[in-house]
């Protein structure tokens, strides 16, 4: 059953939508502007590849017409529908990226009812920078070199994400509880890990169309609380930029990375729930007509 938008309701949330995205990149784009350099922020548009126009684009979302021949039309998987409402070509979308979809529906899934976990600490970026001289990120170290290594050293690194496992340094690889690979990501991701969490915005954007575009948004707000935690706990000393610190290497700063994370996730499974519903409700679109 489809939804159909009267002209002056889409208009309405297409409008409320780009103003929704501008307030949330324009310093972003400001700085981007001038050529300055955000460690934290520009991540998001950096290691995931989508940019503000991305965000600014309003889909309306699986199973939803628009009335009359809306702006929709001009971007790809979309139609013309025999009633001249502006629809997503569903099974143009299906037949090209239905592969992709499913596996992303199963990736999802299985975060969501694998055993959340709750004990990382956010060490994954300590291990990132273990007995190295090269860090990814041109940020001081809180503790220095040195007090970095020992961190690492006196705690077990309880990594479950393969994307953070990756860029851990050579010699801290074999300190993770377990060697992860790309192959086994829907086994151990889950609902807990703070990157699991962040990923919901680009298994979004992936989704394109299905998603409308006010749940992009809502998994690209998730993304930026994440990533904060993520170098607020990390070994660097990101105060110049306006982050605090999530001392992990002191009982307090434990208990209040846990206190986040939990919160984080909480944040999360609604949104991983509303992902996976939407490529069922593809699937189930293809398989009607």
């Amino acid at each position: 059953m489809s939804e159909l938008l009267p002209a002056p309701r889409w208009q309405a949330r297409m409008s409320a939508h780009e103003q929704r995205a501008e307030s949330l990149t324009h310093r972003h784009l400001e700085r981007r502007y001038r050529g300055e350099k955000h460690p934290v922020f520009d991540f998001l548009f950096e290691y995931y590849p989508i940019r503000p126009a991305h965000l600014r684009r309003w889909h309306p979302g699986i199973g939803v017409r628009l009335e009359g021949q809306a702006p929709q039309l001009e971007w790809r998987d979309y139609i013309l529908a025999d009633d001249g409402t502006t629809t997503v070509d569903i099974d143009q979308l299906w037949a090209r990226r239905s592969e992709s979809f499913r596996y992303i529906r199963t990736l999802l899934h299985r975060t969501n009812i694998n055993p959340a976990h709750f004990d990382c600490f956010g060490l994954h970026e300590w291990a990132m920078v273990y007995r190295t001289d090269n860090p990814r990120h041109d940020l001081p170290l809180r503790l220095g070199p040195q007090g970095s290594d020992a961190v690492v050293e006196k705690h077990r690194i309880r990594c479950s994400h393969f994307d953070a496992f990756r860029f851990f340094t050579p010699p801290a690889r074999s300190l993770n509880i377990r060697v992860l690979n790309r192959e086994d990501q829907p086994e151990y991701d889950q609902a807990g890990c703070v990157h699991a969490t962040m990923d919901l915005y680009k298994w979004a954007a992936k989704l394109g169309p299905l998603v409308p575009g006010e749940l992009f948004l809502d998994t690209f707000e998730l993304a930026v609380d994440a990533r904060v935690l993520d170098m607020e706990a990390s070994p660097y000393d990101c105060r110049d930029f306006g982050l605090g610190v999530v001392a992990i290497e002191t009982p307090e700063g434990k208990a209040a990375y846990i206190d986040r994370q939990r919160a984080l996730a909480e944040r999360g499974k609604p949104l991983r729930d509303r992902l996976v519903a939407l490529i069922d409700q593809a699937e189930a679109a293809t398989l009607a007509a």
